[in-house]
């Protein structure tokens, strides 16, 4: 029987040393006797966090600069040398006692991301910036996943390195790396995770974090599924053209210049459409693993 570890628990942290000391001793009680190694990513903190990780004995890497949420995700993900990789904030909202649960629908679904969908908790201010973001999603690209957003997710190691390189280092890092798989028809399933207040610390999500997040997902649908946002836009120009230039018409005054303008744009973006669509399928076959699973 195989005594190496399955699972490598990553904790981004910038300037959680309040809140650190209580999330890593849940999280101890729970990995050590596992042999789940914890990494902590000291996110170029300017208070002790990097101090309070090491007294704590777990593994630790230092940004000598802050990098972003995404950005320490990242270098955490890539340090990790098990099978699976969960992440996990550092300010004791996750509650350690789900990770086995999430590890084992993981393998027994032969899932490839298991996202921890929160029940429970959250301000109503995230709650409405949430179900936006979702909706636009869902809009705009095929998406069961219903908590996006969510900072307790657990990988297959190998897939999510191999899609680091397409994802941000800002806070639209975790919703992101939820599209990317599903836009490579990887399988992601969800479970429900308990959630509960911060244990310290302040929170860094802004109405700035929600405007980036939504620009992130406009960038990633545009790399892989382009026609969903160029074909709707040039249906609405020639829309537009159309209900502008039909009147004009048939009162005998001739080709509206607006309406040509309207209707020559709908061609343009859906010629462009097309292109993105050949492009994107290009770059969807360089992103795709290099080996079988």
């Amino acid at each position: 029987m195989s005594t190496e570890p399955t699972l490598t628990v990553v904790v981004p942290a910038f300037d959680e040393e309040t809140s650190l000391p209580a999330t890593l001793a849940a999280l101890r009680e729970v990995c050590a006797p596992r042999g789940w190694p914890i990494i902590v990513v000291d996110d170029g903190s300017s208070d002790a966090t990097g101090d309070v990780a090491r007294s704590a004995g777990v593994h630790v890497v230092r940004h000598k600069v802050r990098r972003g949420y995404g950005g320490a995700l990242k270098s955490g993900i890539a340090t990790a040398a098990t099978p699976w990789v969960v992440t996990v904030d550092a300010d004791g909202q996750h509650d350690p006692r789900d990770l086995e649960g999430l590890l084992a629908q993981a393998v027994g679904q032969d899932a490839d991301l298991v996202v921890g969908r929160r029940v429970g908790g959250g301000t109503p201010y995230r709650t409405l910036g949430k179900r936006l973001i979702r909706l636009v999603t869902r809009i705009l690209m095929p998406n069961p996943v219903r908590d996006l957003n969510s900072g307790l997710k657990l990988y297959r190691t190998e897939l999510a390195k191999h899609y680091l390189p397409l994802c941000p280092d800002s806070m639209a890092f975790s919703d992101v790396i939820t599209l990317v798989f599903l836009s490579h028809r990887d399988l992601v399933v969800e479970r429900d995770v308990t959630v509960r207040p911060r244990s310290g610390g302040k929170s860094t999500i802004s109405a700035q974090t929600a405007f980036d997040t939504f620009i992130e997902i406009l960038n990633i649908i545009t790399l892989f599924n382009p026609m969903r946002i160029f074909l709707p836009a040039a249906a609405l120009a020639w829309i537009a053209g159309l209900a502008w230039g039909i009147p004009i018409v048939l009162r005998g005054r001739g080709v509206s210049v607006g309406s040509m303008l309207a209707l020559v744009t709908g061609v343009v973006l859906f010629a462009l459409g097309l292109l993105a669509e050949q492009l994107a399928a290009i770059r969807k076959r360089q992103s795709e693993p290099r080996e079988p699973r």
